[in-house]
């Protein structure tokens, strides 16, 4: 069949065949994405087993609640990204925190603190290296904003994150912090580690065929907002971490990338009541104003909620 051909039928099966009321964007959408598949059956040959393999495939990958890695995994998620700069950059808006992608692992809900959080229960003192995280949160104008929200998510020495992983308490590694009346935001951590997707995983099953490693660098998540700016979803990467700029996520930019001190000195060790040296990052981020020229910046998915 040619591709007009198969435009037709697909016509034919998905509006002709509309009876009751329509939700045209649905409608729009369903239309497209059934005429795209067709004609890549077509075009490939695509065969019944392969085609009903590949269902069989997607359907376990949502039992195993593997889809919201497997998007980012095919560099569906860093694409939402790219277009949604391109949409900002359209409307003017230039500059400012770079925006990378928010993966599966957020949980609505974490503990809310002024200023200061400390993110870690404790549990991996003996084995991690104490993180020290401070900054502000600014307008596109460069003033600071008090009483931003500064949301925060990393995972564990085990590169496993808490709710996911029943063994972490409540909220580890999680906190919301709102910044002082300078617009200043500091956390304590531990300094995480990269991970891998699960090895028995659909998807890595999927890289696998494709030749492809699953590996993120060590790296930290941030929702960020506050009146009148545009909601920021980023993370900053660990820098040194051997797969920096080879995520499997496509999620390390420039810009996203601070630099890590190690601090040795007894005096600022003791100060903070520490017996060892200790990491420090200095990251501020800057929001953009809200503006309706704009495509809006909370997206709207399900989350996990504790």
């Amino acid at each position: 069949m040619t591709h007009n051909e198969i435009d037709t039928l697909v016509k034919g099966w998905i509006i002709d065949k509309a009876e009751g009321p329509v939700n045209a964007r649905v409608q729009q959408v369903v239309v497209r994405l059934v005429g795209d598949l067709c004609k890549a059956i077509a075009d490939l040959d695509i065969q019944p087993s392969e085609f009903w393999k590949g269902l069989e495939y997607m359907s376990e990958a949502g039992a195993r609640n593997e889809l919201g890695l497997l998007a980012p995994g095919l560099g569906l998620e860093r694409f939402l990204d790219i277009r949604a700069d391109e949409a900002e950059a359209k409307a003017g808006l230039t500059g400012g925190t770079p925006r990378t992608i928010e993966g599966p692992l957020y949980v609505a809900g974490a503990p809310e603190s002024q200023g200061y959080a400390r993110l870690d229960d404790g549990t991996e003192s003996d084995k991690a290296e104490v993180l020290f995280m401070q900054g502000t949160v600014r307008g596109q104008d460069g003033l600071p904003l008090p009483g931003a929200k500064v949301e925060v998510w990393h995972c564990n020495l085990l590169g496993n994150y808490s709710f996911f992983d029943k063994s972490q308490s409540h909220f580890n590694l999680r906190r919301t912090i709102i910044a002082d009346g300078e617009g200043r935001y500091q956390l304590r951590s531990i300094l995480p580690v990269g991970y891998s997707c699960p090895p028995d995983g659909t998807t890595q099953r999927l890289l696998d065929q494709l030749g492809r490693h699953g590996h993120r660098p060590a790296h930290i998540h941030f929702f960020v907002s506050a009146a009148g700016q545009r909601k920021l979803t980023t993370q900053i990467n660990i820098d040194g971490d051997e797969y920096l700029w080879d995520d499997f996520a496509f999620a390390s930019r420039e810009g996203l990338v601070p630099p890590v001190r190690r601090v040795t000195s007894p005096q600022q060790i003791a100060a903070k009541g520490l017996q060892s040296p200790y990491a420090e990052i200095d990251f501020d981020f800057q929001l953009h104003a809200e503006t309706p020229v704009a495509p809006e910046a909370v997206v709207e998915r399900t989350r996990a909620a504790a």
